[in-house]
């Protein structure tokens, strides 16, 4: 599983970085252009995911958090080679 907060409506679709929410959940920034209506910013979200991790957009589902910023999304897959990317994605960040 992994924790996203998402800010729709934003200038550029990226990937920021890591932060920390208030109840010290550790979660991965992110702001897609995608306005939040019908499902739009969740699917840039997917999109965006999955092309920096280097997925498809079939093995990245949605959780919780559908109408909210805070997304927990499953990454289906080898659990060594999600970690690796994903290791690999926050060193860039």
């Amino acid at each position: 599983m992994l924790t996203v907060r998402l800010t729709p409506k934003a200038s550029r679709d990226e990937i920021e970085g890591i932060a920390e929410l208030a109840d010290g959940t550790a979660v991965l920034k992110a702001r897609v252009r995608a306005i939040p209506e019908a499902g739009k910013a969740n699917a840039a979200l997917t999109k965006l995911l999955a092309k920096a991790l280097g997925l498809s957009e079939s093995r990245i589902d949605l959780r919780s958090g559908a109408t909210g910023r805070t997304k927990i999304l499953e990454l289906t897959g080898d659990p060594q080679d999600l970690a690796t990317r994903l290791t690999a994605l926050t060193a860039k960040l």
